[in-house]
């Protein structure tokens, strides 16, 4: 399983990224020299969105497309994911 991720910089900024494995993704960006070198002075980092995808192709093709999105759209994006993620849980 491949995941479309979007995480929050302590400054603000929206990154967009791709992983197989999620959790080990987000403690490189917050702790090791293997996270994207852009997010490197901008931790700590906190997921605010995420997808799954079918394989890696999938999920590249989806991150090209949330990358080329204006910020008020992405942050819809994750409005919506946490909507849905409320309604799973109280549901």
């Amino acid at each position: 399983m491949w995941y479309v991720y979007i995480v929050r910089c302590k400054d603000g900024f929206l990154y967009t990224g791709i992983t197989d494995h999620l959790e080990k993704r987000l403690h490189e960006h917050n702790s090791c020299k293997r996270g994207a070198k852009f997010i490197k002075y901008r931790r700590p980092v906190e997921l605010a969105y995420k997808e799954s995808a079918s394989d890696k192709i999938q999920a590249a093709k989806r991150e090209r497309e949330i990358k080329g999105w204006r910020r008020e759209k992405k942050e819809e994006l994750i409005q919506a994911g946490r909507v849905s993620l409320d309604l799973k849980v109280s549901g």
